[in-house]
């Protein structure tokens, strides 16, 4: 099986990670006080901090990130205002983030799923599915494996290219639920 280091210890890191471990995979957690400190050892690196945080954690692990598949999770939303998302219009973090880690495979998933719904396994009466956006094949078939070992469905999203809508979809649902029109238990699923 795959093994995962999951940069933050909150809900979503946790729920992502008791979601791999359910399946299978060997998971170890860094928690905030350890970046830098901890050595990465897992093929997949999943960053499970908010989006202002990424960048400590690049700086902290940028030589030891070459080569590993890194999960970016965030969602770059302007939380003071709920408004807008903070990179610029036709790209997204995730292709910066890429830009930022050459040697690195950027992949963007479990931005549309809460944590509940990771952990209940299902939205609406729906079966769970992340989404996964990257431009490496074998990459996202190895998270997707991982994924589908914990008893929730992944779907490939196609190329990097789409965290652009993976982001205004997760900027979607986090205002509605923010602004109390769905629950933090629900959210978007996908039915084939």
């Amino acid at each position: 099986m795959t093994s995962f280091d999951i940069i933050g210890t909150g809900t979503m890191g946790k729920a992502i990670g008791s979601l791999l471990a359910e399946g299978g995979s060997t998971v170890s957690y860094i928690t905030h006080d350890q970046v830098g400190t901890v050595t990465l050892t897992g093929d997949i690196v999943i960053l499970a901090v908010p989006h202002p945080a990424v960048a400590s954690v690049v700086d902290a692990y940028r030589d030891a990130l070459a080569g590993k598949v890194v999960v970016d999770i965030t969602n770059p939303v302007n939380f003071e205002t709920f408004d807008s998302l903070v990179v610029p219009a036709g790209t997204s973090f995730s292709a910066q983030l890429q830009t930022e880690l050459p040697e690195s495979t950027v992949l963007k998933a479990f931005n549309t799923n809460f944590a509940a719904t990771l952990i209940s396994k299902t939205v609406g009466g729906q079966r769970t599915t992340v989404l996964i956006a990257g431009d490496d094949t074998a990459a996202k078939a190895a998270l997707a494996r991982a994924i589908e070992a914990g008893g929730i469905a992944a779907v490939d999203a196609g190329s990097l290219a789409r965290a652009i809508e993976l982001e205004a979809m997760g900027f979607l649902q986090i205002t509605l639920a923010a602004g109390e029109k769905i629950g933090w238990t629900g959210g978007f699923a996908v039915v084939a």
